[in-house]
């Protein structure tokens, strides 16, 4: 019978899948381009409003200049398109960015590498959910409102829907990219269409708006200044690209091309709606403010601003159902943008965990295939990041693409390290062609994309991008103590050389609370190790208690020696410590075997009430060198619905023999009476407290545990 921890989890995720049904879970190009590419696709909604926002500081006239640096955004698009394209051919394993600079930089470069993507997937999901609530919230007030709840609504609902496995999440996610693909593309021909063909005069909502400069009389250092700025926050639409090259092992074959050609498609419509959308938006004069309350000259009374998107559907479609339907989209697809990071991030942190670089727990994959472990802490950090920022994108972008920029920048120069290496063993003139090409590419694109760092840092570092820089020190720091523990560990527990030694002697010693079931199978166990010297222990603590243990155990026969260790200050732990400690004291070769009766129960609450001494000196025990530590358990009659009875009574259809032709003391692997009474000449006192927990009631007895 299922446990209910069993069955809501298999209602939530679904049937586990078989390892050998991980072919099931990869992607052809129709499906891998919405899994992968909801992410740069998606920044089309949030980095035309960046470009907007940060040049509205030098006033209306400064958006002239807005075309011009979407212009550059393209150029820095078409060039990482082009030199990604070469890695998934060279490195198609799924590393990616880490894999290029640690096989080509070195390790600790490629630990750098991977502490700016970790850092960047996690905003990923951040900055996409708190745009697409943003957006969503231009039509709809509650959903502005409670904006936060909302966005961390949508990703635990992204996170259940990712543990139900790749591809699932992937079907998920088609429908809407391409609807989100097909309405921004139809917004931007309809304008166009109008526009140009028909005559019509489109006008934004915001376009009669007279909006003053928050700084007015820029110097040209200034204004230089700014639409670095405004460049640095439009190539926020980059974001996503380096997805395609973690997540090659997810495509069908052959997954480089499949790869290389879902990359093409990816930059190809990102360029066509970022550049469709700034257009429309001079067309319409669209205004976007960065803080419209100062920047307003006689503006309406309580004026929300809408996000571009919104404003151009409105300014084409009218106040219909049509503007809904933009709105709806942008929002969804922004939402579902989130899923590019909750499938790289989780590859990418098995690949470290696999180098020892994090955690071995997200290496391994839940019961449907998908990295669950690497899945959950990517929404639990999300979330808080969410919680903390409030959900403003305008905050959290400013800690955006520092991390992706410095990633492209270092797999770049890997790349151009990698075409040399082979270029110096390579001797076929066509092949040395090809990949001077792909050299010259990957050397253009680390200039450009480093340039692009630069701009980032310097425009950025003070309004938030500190905050990501920090983030990805500590990551890196914590990367490489992770790795120097493991490799300590594994380092000590090398075996030596030749053949290990066998310890001189076994020395056994049984925990006795009580002489009860539990206490005297667990004696029957120990006698039946064969140990060279066999101590039954229990520690007094009250002297009544002690005495009627001690007649227990003579009266029913047990041939083992009771030891009684005295207490003097009601502790337990300690006193049989320091007896192990002198049981082994006398030779270094020897052993200690302890034997502690445990209960097992059927019930979550019942552990709260059993056991918690043997689980004290459990611990301290495994701290103790030379000491083996073994539990002997005993299962009450609540794990009846759990099969151990049928376990237990096929085990007892031969009964084990005694040294004097009778059954072994407490019945070894005996059958167990309903009642839990041993099959013994005369039954042990009733069963009222736990080996090493609940002794019974007496005078003075205020400590729980053996005697």
């Amino acid at each position: 019978m299922a446990s209910p921890t069993s069955l809501v989890k298999r209602l939530l995720l679904g049937r586990p899948f078989r390892s050998d049904k991980l072919q099931h879970t990869l992607l052809p190009k129709r499906i891998a381009l919405p899994v992968f590419a909801s992410d740069a696709l998606s920044s089309v909604a949030y980095a035309p409003d960046e470009i907007l926002l940060t040049l509205s500081i030098a006033g209306a006239s400064a958006y002239l200049f807005s075309p011009w640096v979407a212009l550059a955004v393209v150029v820095v698009m078409l060039t990482v398109v082009a030199s990604y394209r070469q890695n998934v051919h060279a490195y198609p394993s799924g590393g990616g960015d880490y894999e290029v600079a640690t096989v080509n930089l070195g390790p600790k470069f490629g630990v750098g590498v991977a502490s700016a993507l970790l850092v960047d997937y996690v905003l990923t999901v951040a900055v996409s959910v708190s745009s697409g609530v943003a957006n969503l919230g231009s039509v709809l007030p509650f959903v502005s409102e409670h904006r936060v709840g909302v966005a961390v609504t949508a990703v635990v609902v992204l996170t259940a829907i990712n543990l139900r496995g790749l591809r699932e999440s992937g079907t998920a996610f088609a429908i809407p990219t391409y609807g989100f693909m097909i309405v921004i593309i139809g917004m931007i021909l309809t304008g166009l269409v109008r526009v140009f063909v028909l005559g019509h005069d489109l006008r934004a909502p915001s376009a009669d708006l007279v909006v003053s400069a928050e700084h007015a009389n820029l110097t040209a250092f200034a204004m230089a200044f700014l639409l670095l700025r405004a460049f640095s926050s439009g190539c926020a639409a980059l974001t996503g690209v380096e997805a395609i090259s973690n997540g090659v092992p997810a495509f069908k074959p052959p997954k480089s091309r499949n790869a290389a050609t879902t990359l093409l498609l990816l930059g190809s419509v990102a360029i066509v709606m970022i550049m469709g959308i700034i257009w429309l938006s001079r067309l319409t004069g669209l205004q976007f403010m960065e803080d419209p309350v100062r920047q307003l000259e006689h503006g309406p009374a309580g004026y929300v601003q809408k996000t571009v998107t919104v404003q151009l559907g409105e300014a084409i479609f009218g106040n219909g159902v049509l503007l809904f339907v933009v709105a709806g989209a942008t929002a969804l697809i922004l939402f579902l943008a989130a899923n590019t990071a909750f499938n790289g991030f989780p590859v990418l942190g098995s690949i470290l965990a696999q180098d020892r670089y994090l955690p071995r727990q997200l290496h391994t994959r839940g019961d449907r295939l998908a990295f669950s472990n690497g899945i959950v802490f990517l929404a639990v950090t999300a979330i808080l990041l969410i919680v903390a920022f409030q959900a403003e994108v305008t905050r959290l972008i400013q800690l955006y693409i520092v991390g992706v920029f410095v990633s492209f920048t270092l797999s770049q120069a890997g790349m151009i390290r990698h075409w040399n290496r082979l270029l110096r063993t390579e001797r076929d003139p066509v092949v040395r062609r090809r990949m001077i090409r792909s050299r010259a590419i990957n050397a253009f694109g680390m200039g450009l994309t480093g340039a692009v760092l630069v701009v980032v840092l310097i425009t950025k570092f003070l309004l938030g991008a500190w905050i990501a820089i920090a983030a990805m020190a500590v990551i890196y720091a914590m990367m490489l103590g992770i790795r120097r523990h493991y490799d300590r560990i594994a380092a000590e527990l090398t075996p030596a050389e030749g053949r290990p030694v066998l310890p001189a002697r076994n020395h056994a010693i049984v925990l006795v609370s009580k002489v009860h079931q539990p206490t005297l199978r667990a004696v029957a166990y120990a006698q039946a190790t064969r140990p060279d010297t066999l101590t039954a222990l229990t520690v007094n603590v009250d002297e009544a208690d002690t005495r009627a243990v001690q007649a227990e155990w003579e009266r029913h026969g047990v041939t083992v020696p009771l030891t009684v260790i005295d207490s003097p200050y009601r502790e337990i732990t300690r006193p049989i410590l320091d007896f192990v400690a002198s049981a082994r004291r006398e030779s270094p070769r020897d052993v200690v075997t302890v034997f502690i009766p445990e209960y097992v129960v059927g019930h979550w609450w019942e552990n709260l009430l059993h056991n918690q001494s043997a689980l004290r000196i459990k611990g301290r025990l495994l701290f103790e060198p030379g000491v083996m530590v073994t539990s002997v358990p005993w299962q009450l009659a609540s794990t009846a619905r759990k099969n151990l009875d049928r376990f237990d009574a096929t085990l007892s259809r031969g009964p084990a023999r005694g040294p004097r032709g009778g059954a072994t003391v407490g019945g070894l692997l005996g059958p167990r009476p309903p009642s839990n009474t041993a099959a013994a000449p005369a039954p042990p006192p009733p069963l009222t407290g736990t080996d090493l927990d609940e002794p019974p009631p007496g005078p003075g007895r205020d400590t729980a545990g053996p005697r």
